[in-house]
């Protein structure tokens, strides 16, 4: 199981949102490269980056700290928030992403994220479901849709999709554990390889979260805990592991 620090990014700076409203910001670093590279000399092996500004207004908008962060190391890292264009998937691989993660514009358009499997491949194109109460959140988690989350996951597979990222909001920022219920309900429904988000905060939970792999749980982003110390990045990892 791959655990992801999560780099938030707001202004160019590195934050974190309670359950992604704005105006609960905590900023963590005016430096994201130096953040990224830190979390790859802590040994990660993969990154989880959004731009929440992108997420909020609809297009990539923390171009500059992206960039850096891709020279600032040479593990892997994924980007999501606000991507809707081809254009946009160009921009970020370009950039140096390995892979870019789709949210909203998949609940908008299905055909979308099929022509995007078809030209990248499944291995470049990640489904971002973030839920509220068992429905998809759109623009930044200040929609609800009327769109079962888990139906979603099961119909975006069906389209050669492979991975998701599985937020459930209620869970975010808080510290207080994942949903772990509706994580076995999403991997074992929708037949995605599912990264968990959204709570993670101590090595109980990453444990109660690896029992989930053999169903096809692949990951978790692990974010505030890391920036507030409830867990150092090498017990997430050996937690994992």
């Amino acid at each position: 199981m791959i655990i992801f620090p999560a780099i938030d990014l707001k202004d160019g700076q590195c934050v974190r949102l309670v359950q992604g409203r704005k105006e609960d910001k905590t900023v963590y670093s005016d430096a994201p490269g130096q953040v990224a590279a830190s979390f790859e000399q802590q040994g990660a092996g993969y990154l989880h980056v959004v731009d929440l500004d992108g997420a909020f207004e609809g297009g990539p908008r923390n171009i500059r700290a992206i960039t850096e962060i891709a020279a600032a190391v040479r593990i892997p890292f994924q980007v999501g928030g606000g991507l809707s264009t081809r254009a946009d998937v160009e921009k970020l691989l370009e950039l140096g992403a390995s892979r870019v993660i789709i949210g909203t514009r998949a609940v908008h358009s299905p055909a979308f994220m099929a022509e995007l499997v078809g030209e990248y491949g499944p291995e470049k194109i990640v489904l971002g479901i973030d839920a509220r109460d068992g429905q998809v959140a759109l623009e930044g988690w200040v929609e609800k849709s009327d769109r079962d989350a888990f139906e979603f996951g099961q119909a975006m597979a069906q389209l050669g999709l492979k991975t998701a990222i599985y937020t459930d909001i209620s869970r975010d920022g808080l510290l207080q554990g994942p949903n772990l219920a509706a994580i076995e309900k999403m991997v074992r429904q929708s037949g995605l390889q599912v990264i968990a988000s959204g709570g993670v905060s101590t090595a109980d939970d990453i444990l109660a979260l690896k029992e989930l792999e053999p169903l096809g749980l692949t990951g978790a982003i692990v974010g505030k805990a890391l920036y507030e110390g409830r867990i150092s990045l090498a017990a997430a990892l050996q937690a994992a592991r």
